[in-house]
Order: C-alpha cells, then sequence, then structure tokens
C-alpha cells in the first residue's frame, strides 16, 4: 500500500506529487495490477490534501492507461512500470540507504544529494 506525502513546500502541484508517487511505486514493485489504491477517503486522511486534489490524481493516472476506477470498489492498477527484478531493486535500495548514511555522514543535504545523482546520471547519458 502507498502511504502519500505532500510537500507543500516543493512547488509541484499536490495532485502531481500523488500521481507521482503511484508512478514511484509502480517503477519500484510495491504496486502491481490489481492492487487496490488507497481510498480518497484515507488519502485525504494521511496527507491533509482536499478530496478534489486526490480524485485528480487518480483521473490523471487512469487517463495515463495506469488504473482504472470500479464503480463502489475503489481505483485498482491496471498496469505496471519498469522491468526490474524485485529482488535486485531491494538490494539497491539497501545499498542506496547505506550510500545515503555515509553521504549525511560527511555533511550533504537533500540539494547535495540530488544534484549527485543528477550529475551521474547525466553523465551516465554521455
Amino acid at each position: 500500500m502507498v502511504e502519500f506525502r505532500v510537500d507543500r513546500g516543493s512547488g509541484m502541484p499536490a495532485y502531481l506529487q500523488l500521481a507521482q508517487q503511484v508512478r514511484e511505486a509502480l517503477r519500484l514493485g510495491w504496486l502491481t495490477p490489481g492492487d487496490k489504491l488507497p481510498t480518497v477517503r484515507e488519502v485525504v486522511a494521511t496527507s491533509g490534501v482536499n478530496p478534489n486534489t486526490v480524485l485528480k490524481a487518480y483521473r490523471e493516472l487512469e487517463f495515463a492507461g495506469l488504473v482504472e476506477a470500479r464503480q463502489g470498489a475503489g481505483t485498482f492498477v491496471k498496469a505496471a512500470l519498469g522491468t526490474a527484478d524485485r529482488k535486485d531493486l531491494a538490494r539497491l535500495y539497501d545499498e542506496l540507504v547505506e550510500w545515503l548514511a555515509r553521504a549525511r555522514k560527511s555533511g550533504l543535504e537533500d540539494e547535495d544529494v540530488v544534484a549527485l545523482l543528477r550529475t551521474a546520471l547525466e553523465g551516465e547519458r554521455e
């Protein structure tokens, strides 16, 4: 189950943050086809956003073909994203958490970590 978080200071609209979190959960294998998304009421209770914001996020995901709303039953995952093996993802996640702890110990802040990651991704493309 996805636990939604909304960063009001990010500059990104809340509905896009919610939709992005579902996409990330699909890529990481935390959500798979057939899984039920939290109800609008549950998302409102945990994230503090307006119900219309949640509905807008779910509609965007539905338009993208990733989820489907079933009348009276909820919203369900319809398609997967990403192709990596779940065991590989779990191992890489653990390694990343360890790396992040070392980065924090070295004094890096979130922006530093993002800059390093972005630079590494861009360098990989060359």
